[in-house]
Parts: structure tokens; sequence; C-alpha cells
């Protein structure tokens, strides 16, 4: 689990593709201070597993479902990426609630000046939408953001000076696309309330039907 507070700002050197997946080495400082193999590290809000390490660089694969659902498809050789380890059970909450599964990505469709902070819309699929809620939580590339306000078709946040200069969010431009995952409470919340039918097989066949006389 994350918290979807950014430790630092990490650089892609490596992008090896395969077919349907890839191994990506990224350069790092702080989040390698305690790291071991097997350790859950969120990049740009997906949690990967790191698969080996030195002083300054980790490994890690992402799979065939991850390059689908996320923007890590994109990635490529000097990108920057937000970089978060799990949460330590004596940490701090300073986020919310980020299991590091991605719903789905974004595309910023506007950015604009507010005084000190900056406004960012977002376009965003209705299965997205749907668990975004004004005033909630949404983690935009790994950042744990405040939803300003929502519509049938985009969300929008407000970022403070400090958020826009240590993470990527600063250097987005309009067009970019982003990962998003939604507040996981709402999705648990909304299967408890609407479980899924059970299939039940039908008993209508051809000889019910005959006997009944049709």
């Amino acid at each position: 689990m994350f918290t979807g507070i950014i430790e630092e700002m990490g650089t892609i050197l490596e992008v090896a593709k395969g077919a349907h997946s890839a191994v990506l080495i990224i350069a790092a400082q702080k989040v390698l201070e305690d790291v071991h193999i097997g350790d859950s590290i969120a990049v740009n809000g997906v949690c990967l597993t790191v698969t080996s390490f030195d002083g300054e660089t980790f490994t890690a694969d992402v799979m065939h479902e991850t390059l689908n659902r996320s923007s890590l498809a994109q990635c490529k050789r000097k990108s920057p990426v937000n970089l978060e380890r799990a949460m330590p059970a004596n940490g701090r909450f300073g986020g919310h609630i980020v299991a590091g599964h991605v719903d789905g990505t974004g595309q910023i469709a506007e950015k604009k000046r507010d005084d000190n902070a900056v406004w960012i819309r977002v376009e965003a699929p209705p299965e997205v939408l749907r668990y975004v809620v004004e005033k909630g939580s949404v983690t935009i590339d790994g950042i744990s953001l405040t939803v300003a306000a929502v519509t049938a078709h985009d969300f929008s946040v407000s970022v403070i000076p400090h958020t826009a200069e240590v993470t990527t969010l600063g250097n987005k431009k309009e067009g970019d696309i982003v990962n998003l995952e939604t507040d996981i409470i709402g999705k648990y919340v909304e299967k408890l309330l609407h479980p899924q039918e059970e299939k039940k097989e039908s008993r209508i066949t051809r000889e019910f039907l005959e006997n009944c006389g049709f």
C-alpha cells in the first residue's frame, strides 16, 4: 500500500521491451536507501516489484496487463518518473489509501495558473470518472490529490507549487497521458451494495416446452 506522497523523481535509464512486456531500469537515490529484492515501488503510480538493484538503480518487470492499463508503455529513456516506496507500518499516512493498481489513463486537457497554484483539468473515461467525487481523493501518476471539480467528461485538481516542483506534474503538458487511480473505498462500497448476481441455469428446455403444449 502507498499514500500518494512522492518521495523523489527518478529517471528511466533503459526500457527493454518484449513482445507484450517490458523491463525498466530506473535511476534513483532515496527509494534505494533500504531496498530489497521483492520490495514494491510505485512508479508513476504503478506498483512494481524490484527484481534487482545496485547503489544507483533498480530494475522492475512490467507485465502485459500493466502496459495495457497504464502510461508505462509510453516510457522511454530519460523519462522522469514519480517514485514512492510502500508505506511502512509505523509511517505517517500523509495522503490517502493508494494500491498502486491503476484504473486507467487520462489526458491533460488544460493547465492554467491561478496565482501560485496551477489548475489541471484531466479528461478520463466514464469507468474511471464514476468513482471520482468532488473533494475526494484521486491519484495522478502516483500523486495523491484532492478533486476540486468533476463533470461527466473530466475532473480538475489544483496543484500547489511544492507538488509541481517535486513531481513530474509540473512539467506535464496539455495532451500528455497520465495514470489514474481512484479511491479504493468507493469500489468496495459499490461491490458490496451491488453484488454480481449468480447466473442460474435455465430450467426451460425443449422437452419442458413440448410437455406444456408449445
